[in-house]
């Protein structure tokens, strides 16, 4: 048994078959013939392992409780082969011979796995907490903790990641040390909720580990579930290598001769080929003896997910009548997983769409973003609500794109408002301030990197460094102690048109740039008109955007360079500032005439300096992360009665830059040198109606939210700004990158501006792109003079801001609000 908990199967072999021979008595032989039997199912003999079950059972009698551990031995084989009906069977004889809390918990732990495998985590959750009570309750601590684990796993599958989250943390403080197999066990599980969370290349990563863990013991039906679940995972975004990783696992199932789990993978190789656009006849075939078996198994998700997918090769087939008569056959209800009642949405929808009932397709698309939102909703954490969006793109995509087929601005509004920035129509809740995060944010700093301080990295080290390791557990702890804030449970509906209408009046316009699979268009509304505008193909404005932030970061710090290369490359930058224009903004100012602005970008334009474009420049713009989001925000007067300071170290004017711009306040307060920590700036920012911060900035895209700005202790991240009792209704940030956002799968924005946003900030100043010294100087000084004289922030930033050209750099500052 040591050597099968540490992961050496076949040494346990040759022990377990010495020790049969020379046992004496019948339950003694019995209990090591059930133990022989696991290490024949991992090493992929399930025929020989249901035999050595039956033949121990025929050496003892009813009401033993050697009988009850072999029948839960047998039941747990039947399980992992996928035989989940004789399973069920088994662990009932097994539960009614055992009396021993130890037995009886493992019992309830593995019929649980048989529940989760039929798509019923309520019945399993009850079977995993019986198991923690009965093995925690005689000190088992290895066994509790395994249930534990997959107590943690039950509660993803009904869709509570947090608690999920929970669990699985506590029990791998336990597991992890045992075995690279239970570690990797314990991995795979931890990725799929990884993944849910939105987190899917990390969560992919673990799976790969996984399956090359069981690989190097020769666990080969571990190794194909572990296949399985990575090609499920990718059969959205990529799914020809999910293909592979299925027909991976198949040969691995063939391999241990594990016909339950066949179906299964046939089941994902179906799905992978109806998303790659398969219409092959024999598919539909395929799919109805599927659902047959899978039925079988008592996987009814499974099996409505192969009905979804033949119907939409029937669909794409052009036999409407039939995909309908299909999907009459499915029910989806509350309790089927998310994943299954957005597939069966989308499908609906693009049956009605190609018959020409634009409004039942939509319809469909409105109910699958309500169950998402839902689901959202439940999380507090804006990095978790923006990861977890991604699970709507596709009915998100489908509806843009019907709305623009249709060609109503009413209509294309709405789905402009449903489909971009979900996580800001989730109510925020502000958590109290986390000691353990608060502690964990602190020591990030010390360990911190900087240009001149005793952690800079040298330019010889090679590989990880301690510190290095240390980070990536602390980013981790934030990012996770983080995730467990519960969410308000509540959004609010996109606003309507006429709405927005009402607020913009004669002197405001908004302009939503909306993207489809190949084309950008803009909705133009003003007070009394809304037009849809034709724009561009997706190719080209991706060949101008493609080079734009290079540019830009080129443009500042050239000063240094020959007069003619710092002509030429800000040539270039103009030039392609002028063919964006081109795209984006000529076709809209016929509508747009003098009015302000107010723009709602889609992801792909998420770092466009619109301040500095032909049309727009000396015009007032604010970037909006919604129409909804917008009106929200102007429910009161800003405040900015008070004013808070703050210049970060090795920036040359940061000094000059705050103490000019503090002058032009009545009441302002100033940090600087040694003064400008973390915890001061903290306390500034909580008492401040208008903050200006000039210091280093970098953005995080790996992780946005440890997107940070440089203070004399070290970065002061996105995570601490949730840390603030209060916070400032106009940010002004002085840095570089730190208005740059990373676009996560669904086109959810995340960065320093979002998380400011979140906190319940109004207003952020701040350049997506690299900033001059002596620019920003400039520039924000300006803002400050217009905003002392009574200007909102968009109107004293348009005043501010000139034109590209080869005498200075650009000053690539937005409004967002």
């Amino acid at each position: 048994m040591t050597a099968i908990n540490s992961g050496r199967i076949r040494h346990a072999k040759t022990l377990l078959e010495r020790a049969r021979e020379r046992a004496e008595g019948d339950e003694l032989r019995a209990r090591i013939e059930a133990s022989l039997a696991y290490v024949a199912a991992e090493i992929g003999d399930f025929d020989a392992a249901i035999a050595l079950c039956d033949s121990a059972l025929g050496h003892v009698q009813p009401g033993s409780e050697t009988r009850g551990v072999v029948a839960g031995q047998r039941a747990l084989l039947s399980m992992r082969r996928g035989e989940t009906a004789d399973a069920l069977s088994s662990f009932d004889l097994a539960i009614r011979e055992l009396s021993d809390p130890a037995e009886l918990g493992k019992v309830h732990m593995n019929r649980g796995d048989v529940y989760l495998q039929q798509g019923h985590p309520h019945l399993a959750v009850a079977d995993f907490e019986a198991a923690v009570a009965q093995l925690a309750a005689v000190s088992r601590p290895i066994d509790a903790a395994m249930a534990r684990h997959n107590l943690g796993y039950a509660h993803f599958l009904r869709g509570d990641l947090l608690l999920a989250m929970d669990h699985m943390d506590s029990a791998r403080q336990v597991l992890d040390g045992i075995s690279p197999v239970v570690k990797a066990i314990g991995d795979q599980d931890r990725a799929e909720v990884l993944i849910a969370a939105g987190l899917v290349a990390e969560g992919q990563h673990a799976l790969r580990e996984a399956s090359q863990a069981y690989a190097s013991r020769h666990l080969h039906q571990r190794r194909g579930e572990a296949q399985l679940a990575l090609a499920r995972t990718l059969a959205l975004t990529d799914p020809g290598a999910a293909l592979s990783a299925a027909r991976a696992a198949r040969r691995l199932f063939t391999r241990t001769d594990s016909a339950a789990w066949l179906v299964r993978a046939d089941a994902v190789v179906l799905a992978c080929e109806v998303e790659l656009g398969s219409t092959d006849p024999a598919l539909v075939a395929r799919g109805d003896a599927l659902v047959e078996a899978l039925l079988e198994q008592g996987l009814v998700w499974a099996a409505v997910l192969v009905r979804l997918n033949v119907a939409r090769a029937v669909t794409r087939g052009g036999d409407l009548a039939e995909a309908r008569r299909r999907l009459a056959r499915v029910r989806a209800g509350s309790r089927a997983p998310l994943a299954v009642r957005l597939l069966g949405h989308d499908v609906r929808a693009e049956v009605e769409a190609l018959a020409g009932r634009r409004g039942r397709a939509l319809q469909h698309l409105r109910v699958g973003l309500r169950d998402l939102h839902s689901w959202q909703s439940t999380f507090g954490s804006l990095d978790l609500q923006t990861l977890v969006a991604g699970h709507g793109a596709r009915v998100a995509r489908r509806g843009l794109s019907i709305a623009v087929e249709g060609g109503r601005p009413d209509v294309l509004f709405e789905w402009s408002e449903r489909a971009r920035m979900l996580a800001s129509r989730v109510a925020p809740v502000r958590a109290p301030a986390d000691r353990t995060i608060a502690e964990d944010l602190a020591e990030l700093r010390r360990l911190a990197p900087t240009a001149t301080g005793p952690n800079a990295v040298s330019p010889h080290a090679v590989g990880p460094t301690a510190a290095d390791e240390r980070g990536a557990e602390l980013r981790r702890r934030v990012r996770e102690k983080d995730w467990q804030h519960r969410g308000s449970g509540q959004v609010s509906e996109p606003c309507r048109l006429d709405e927005v209408q009402a607020v913009l009046g004669d002197d405001t316009a908004l302009v939503a740039y909306v993207g489809t699979v190949d084309r950008i268009v803009g909705l133009v509304v003003t007070g009394s008109s809304a037009e849809v505008v034709d724009l561009a193909s997706r190719h080209q404005l991706g060949a101008v955007l493609g080079g734009l932030a290079p540019d830009l970061d080129m443009a500042a710090s050239v000063d240094g360079l020959p007069a003619a290369v710092t002509r030429m490359v800000r040539a270039e930058l103009g030039d392609r500032l002028d063919d964006l224009a081109g795209l984006l903004v000529h076709p809209v100012l016929r509508v747009l005439g003098e009015r302000s602005l107010v723009i709602t970008p889609s992801g792909m334009l998420s770092g466009v300096p619109w301040s500095l474009l032909d049309g727009l420049r000396g015009r007032p713009v604010t970037v909006a992360q919604s129409a909804t989001s917008w009106l929200g925000r102007r429910t009161s007067p800003l405040r900015m009665d008070t004013a808070g300071f703050v210049a970060g170290p090795h920036v040359a004017r940061a000094a000059d830059e705050v103490r000019a711009a503090a002058g032009t306040w009545s009441s302002a307060h100033v940090l600087a040198g040694a003064a400008a920590t973390a915890s001061a700036v903290a306390g500034l920012a909580s008492r401040s109606d208008v903050l200006h911060v000039a210091a280093h900035g970098r953005h995080s895209a790996a992780n946005p939210m440890f997107s940070g700005l440089e203070l004399v202790d070290g970065p002061w991240f996105g995570y601490d700004i949730d840390q603030l009792d209060s916070v400032p209704d106009v940010v002004l940030l002085s840095a570089c990158e730190v208005g740059r956002s990373t676009v996560r799968y669904g086109e959810e924005l995340i960065g320093m501006t979002a998380a400011w946003l979140h906190a319940g900030t109004r207003c952020v100043i701040a350049s997506a792109a690299a900033v001059n010294d002596d620019v920003a100087h400039d520039v924000l000084v300006r803002v400050h003079h217009s905003l002392g004289a009574g200007q909102d922030p968009a109107t004293a930033l348009a005043s501010a801001v000139g034109a590209v050209d080869g005498a200075a750099p650009p000053a690539p500052f937005v409004c967002f609000g």
